[in-house]
């Protein structure tokens, strides 16, 4: 705004040098043009906006004019007059210092609701404490106002909403198996039907078997196998997700109890609700079994060995930081070029997967 004002009054003033070597006749002249042009300014616009350089200008040029002559101005004298003391008192007013608490920083107030999000059976005071624990000072009464501007409610009501699928899945990972069907129709027409097991912490892919008439009896047996497989990592299993299919029976779902896991039923059409199974379903057909034409039974399980073997050792997946469920002894880094030259490739499946690893 100063800069702004300097350039107006050096304007004016180079303007008035220039008035000084004009004729008195062509000083009337543009006058009468300009006042002419000012009623009809003011018929258009009866309250013109004028910037704050035009209405220091218009007030330093007031006091040069008699107050008689102030009808010339395209405002009032009373707003003249009004300008001039907000000039004085803007220029003897001093900063005031903000009263009262100072505000939560942004930060803070993000790493709260974060806090309470993650945690929703913590109060206000739990909150503060972990706060203080990270260098954070802020009081119980300001954690509660946070949390109300952000539609949080306090502890009780946070923790007694019935947790999500997604979040259960998440807590109890370590110990659930999730297991499904996978059906596959060969050249023939013959439908298979594939049982596998997933366990939800590392993704790791056990095929339990193939089969064109899957039964009870031959489901419960599959189950048996993969217990005995699994040896000790069974006890570990906590809980076992299925659907509510007729092929698992009571005899399936006794096997596991037996072993002192719980059977955990999803609802019906709910596939989010066993979304890590569902998912690898859609992984092996999109990767594998959409590409190739089964014949039959035999060939159907050697191509899903191969592509389990796979899986479970060389996939990356994003769920696991880019290893896979049996991650082996990762390369150290080292220059892009020499390892594009040492570079040795595995085909899997006739070529249809690529794996890579460094040369010897």
């Amino acid at each position: 705004m100063v800069w702004s004002f300097v350039y107006l009054a050096l304007r004016r003033v180079l303007e008035l040098l220039v008035l000084c070597w004009r004729s008195a006749d062509a000083k009337e002249v543009e006058i009468l043009v300009l006042r002419h042009q000012l009623a009809v300014l003011r018929r258009q616009h009866p309250r013109p906006r004028l910037q704050p350089q035009d209405r220091v200008l218009l007030a330093a040029l007031s006091r040069l004019l008699p107050r008689r002559r102030w009808s010339i101005f395209v405002v009032t004298p009373e707003t003249l007059l009004g300008w001039h003391r907000r000039m004085v008192r803007r220029h003897w007013t001093y900063p005031t210092l903000p009263r009262g608490r100072p505000s939560v920083p942004q930060q803070v107030q993000t790493l709260i609701v974060r806090l309470a999000s993650e945690n929703p059976r913590w109060g206000y005071q739990r909150i503060r404490g972990e706060l203080l624990r990270l260098g954070c000072r802020v009081s119980a009464s300001s954690i509660a106002r946070v949390l109300r501007a952000n539609g949080l409610q306090p502890a009780p009501r946070r923790a007694a909403a019935s947790p999500t699928w997604r979040a259960f899945l998440r807590q109890q990972a370590a110990g659930i198996l999730a297991c499904d069907f996978l059906t596959v129709d060969t050249v023939f027409l013959q439908r298979l039907y594939v049982l596998f097991f997933i366990q939800l912490h590392n993704r790791r892919v056990h095929l339990a078997g193939v089969t064109a008439n899957p039964t009870g009896a031959w489901v419960a047996q599959q189950a048996r196998n993969l217990v005995a497989g699994l040896d000790q990592e069974a006890a570990v299993v906590r809980f076992l997700i299925r659907d509510r299919d007729s092929k698992f029976t009571r005899a399936f779902d006794d096997v596991w109890r037996a072993v002192g896991s719980e059977v955990i039923l999803t609802p019906m059409r709910a596939p989010n609700a066993n979304a890590v199974a569902e998912r690898w379903v859609g992984t092996v057909r999109q990767e594998c079994l959409d590409h190739l034409l089964i014949a039959g039974r035999r060939q159907l399980v050697r191509v899903l060995h191969l592509y389990v073997a796979h899986y479970n050792r060389h996939r990356p997946h994003r769920g696991l930081s880019l290893s896979a469920p049996e991650p082996s002894e990762r390369c150290q880094q080292v220059d892009a070029s020499a390892t594009a030259r040492q570079l040795h490739r595995r085909d899997v499946l006739g070529g249809l997967i690529h794996e890579y690893e460094r040369a010897a």
